[in-house]
């Protein structure tokens, strides 16, 4: 009975802790790529019209404020 329980916790110990941490992992992974892109565009002669109406939104976000 110990026995089974001790594999019991030790599986739900290791399966919420890598999934977890993959989790994370994929989420920070998809914010930086987003992030870096957004820098990029920012730095462009000429930025994307996805670019200057994120811009727009952010700026009358802040001002309603």
């Amino acid at each position: 009975m110990s026995d089974s329980l001790i594999g019991l916790f030790f599986g739900i110990f290791v399966g919420f802790g890598i999934g977890v941490g993959s989790t994370l992992a994929v989420m920070y992974s998809i914010y930086m790529g987003g992030y870096r892109k957004a820098v990029q565009e920012s730095l462009l002669a000429v930025q994307p019209p996805r670019y200057l109406k994120a811009l727009e939104n952010a700026r009358s976000h802040i001002l309603a404020k």
